[in-house]
């Protein structure tokens, strides 16, 4: 034997039966151990991940959700006119679970390649319909091929505020 593979170095010699020599110090004894982790151990390994990938899932779903459920206000879009080379009339409907709350759409005219070419923020003022029907023009950059509404939120901006409030 030879003390590559855990022998001792000279035929001569004996190891010494102590803590520090029981088990090798080099050679392939040494790098792979004989008694691995027992399977026991690897399935309780396996369960617990388990159960922690689980529980990651379930709080995505439920913050995915609370994020991107039911929207508190939409704008959708019921009719466009093309009024002249510069501008659109867009007409739209807002719904909103609280009525009573005002809110902010923005509506946009495009043009032929698909471009955005003009902008426009609205006020919906605080009403008692849910469903309230809006109608507004947009002055554009280049002739317009279409106009939408690209979206309304309960967090109006300041400067769309009367000065009343």
């Amino acid at each position: 034997m030879n003390s590559s593979d855990g022998g001792a170095a000279d035929a001569g010699d004996t190891p010494r039966a102590t803590p520090d020599t029981a088990r090798p110090q080099s050679g392939p004894r040494a790098t792979y151990p004989e008694h691995s982790e027992t399977a026991r151990g690897r399935r309780r390994w396996f369960v617990a991940l388990s159960i922690l990938v689980v529980v990651a899932g379930v709080a995505l779903a439920v913050i995915g959700y609370s994020k991107f459920s039911t929207a508190d206000v939409t704008g959708e879009a019921t009719g466009y006119e093309i009024l002249d080379d510069s501008t659109v009339a867009v007409q739209f409907t807002v719904e909103r679970s609280d009525p009573s709350r005002p809110a902010a759409c923005v509506v946009r005219g495009r043009s032929r390649d698909g471009g955005e070419t003009g902008r426009r923020e609205i006020l919906i003022p605080a009403d008692s319909a849910e469903r309230i029907g809006v109608r507004t023009e947009i002055t554009t950059s280049k002739p317009p091929v279409i106009g939408e509404v690209f979206g309304c939120t309960l967090d109006v901006p300041a400067y769309l505020k009367p000065a009343d409030q």
